[in-house]
């Protein structure tokens, strides 16, 4: 897996059951120029209850939780060289056991250790991890030792430029093959401007590829970072989500074709229609409003036959269905 020069889909999660970084959204941003998708962040304690089974009739691989058949996480063939399986965790063996189950299906494992929402922090994960330099080098230690695939994690910025540094450096000790750095600290919020000074000083620190995060909205930011901060690679999550093709060397394509282009992949992959749901309304939010008709329709929708419907893709939608019916002999 190389780090170096690439255009980076952030791990993206509001709560536990709405997920952005799904694979439709993953494989819309590749196709748009993203170089590397992150899946959205799997609690360990989720991860270790499933079992890996081969979806045929989708055409992809899912990690379904026993005794519910809830698939925690779907994947498929072609983005096997690209997508990094995002772990929430607190606990070495038990991130291992999560890590093992998936990681001869995707290209890198990643641990979360700046999601700063309560879910996270309250079970010891994400931006919990920040303080406790033990445990990461635990974790990420145990990962490395026992995993073929590369290991990397995703921090935030701590209360100095110098503790986030000397955080890095022992990080960077572990092996592991990136650092992706938000360039916000725990207390931010999404309005207040990313820190790129803070994320160049980690940069000139170490000498493992660094991949930068925080305010990239178009194209033209991602060459603004890199020159600000001297990163290796960029990361981006709010502008990606609210317009996938944010890319694209070519400029952006607008917001509908997007949107209808990200309805079309969550038919062909059966995409969870609360999923669905989510992803529609945080487009719709940034560029209108959910008050207009299509905001209403989108939250009445009930199936993916419904968003089809409100998209004019019935069609498509009869046509996927079709030939999932008949290719599988029924």
């Amino acid at each position: 897996m190389d780090y170096q020069n690439k255009l980076v889909l952030a791990p993206m999660v509001r709560v536990c059951r709405f997920m952005q970084g799904t694979l439709p959204f993953r494989l819309l941003a590749a196709e748009y120029g993203a170089d590397i998708t992150y899946g959205e962040e799997i609690i360990d304690h989720k991860m270790v209850k499933c079992e890996r089974k081969v979806n045929e009739y989708i055409g992809c691989t899912d990690f379904v939780e026993k005794g519910t058949e809830n698939v925690v996480f779907r994947t498929c063939y072609e983005e096997r060289n690209r997508v990094i399986f995002q772990i929430g965790t607190s606990d070495a063996v038990r991130a291992l056991t999560a890590a093992q189950i998936v990681c001869k299906d995707v290209a890198a494992i990643d641990v979360n250790m700046g999601c700063p929402k309560s879910f996270s922090i309250s079970g010891g994960m994400g931006a919990a991890l920040l303080n406790k330099p033990e445990l990461i080098h635990d974790i990420l230690t145990t990962l490395k030792r026992n995993l073929s695939c590369p290991v990397t994690c995703k921090i935030r910025l701590l209360k100095s430029s110098q503790d986030t540094v000397e955080l890095a450096r022992r990080i960077e000790k572990t092996g592991v093959s990136a650092l992706a750095v938000h360039g916000r600290k725990v207390a931010d919020r999404p309005r207040d401007p990313a820190k790129w000074s803070e994320i160049a000083d980690v940069v000139s620190a170490l000498s493992i590829p660094v991949i930068a995060n925080g305010d990239v909205f178009d194209y033209g930011d991602f060459a603004r970072i890199k020159a600000a901060t001297g990163a290796s690679s960029v990361m981006v999550a709010r502008g990606a989500l609210w317009n996938a093709s944010v890319f694209s060397p070519e400029g952006k394509v607008h917001w509908e074709e997007v949107k209808r282009e990200y309805v079309r992949k969550s038919i062909l992959w059966d995409n969870d229609i609360k999923s669905t749901k989510h992803t529609l309304k945080e487009m719709i939010m940034h560029y209108s409003c959910l008050e207009l008709p299509e905001g209403k329709g989108v939250i009445k929708s009930e199936n993916l036959a419904d968003i089809a419907k409100l998209y004019g893709e019935e069609r498509y939608y009869q046509f996927v269905n079709e030939n999932r019916f008949s290719s599988n002999g029924s």
